[in-house]
């Protein structure tokens, strides 16, 4: 088990934090730590929090080391494209030639970055990009212009 003492000012704060934060995970930390500073075993502290024992012995190590600004911290894998670094050359690129469709899209983005996307890849790029798939509407082959105005004045 281990074993942390908690000034009254550290359960102050973490009474504050645990409402206050703006992140819930952050929020559910605090509960955690709040509860330890009660004396609540770890297996019950686990149990109202809805976190397993290793993840709350993570916290309490975490608390340990850092104190309550570790607590704060939030980290989340966040993978990141490698398009993603010629996000300005391929947004300069597109915005002057828009695609006429995302297999036209993967074919430029191959050929000025080296880096192979499929089709549904090089729509959510696009996307990031704000970008938007422009819709065409087919225009009439033959029109008849007498025809269109004479229409006009019946109706």
């Amino acid at each position: 088990m281990i074993e942390i003492t908690f000034t009254e000012e550290t359960i102050g704060q973490l009474h504050y934090e645990r409402y206050h934060h703006p992140h819930p995970r952050v929020q559910m930390k605090m509960e955690a730590l709040l509860l330890k500073a009660r004396g609540l075993p770890h297996q019950q502290i686990a149990a109202c929090v809805g976190v397993s024992a290793p993840t709350l012995r993570s916290y309490l190590c975490a608390y340990q080391a850092g104190g309550i600004e570790a607590l704060r911290t939030v980290r989340f894998h966040r993978p990141t494209s490698e398009l993603e670094a010629h996000h300005t050359t391929l947004e300069a690129y597109f915005t002057e030639h828009p695609p006429a469709n995302a297999n036209q899209a993967a074919a430029a983005i191959e050929a000025l970055t080296g880096i192979k996307r499929s089709p549904t890849q090089t729509r959510i790029f696009l996307k990031k990009l704000g970008l938007k798939r422009l819709k065409t509407y087919a225009i009439p082959a033959k029109c008849d212009l007498e025809q269109q105005a004479t229409f006009k004045k019946r109706t």
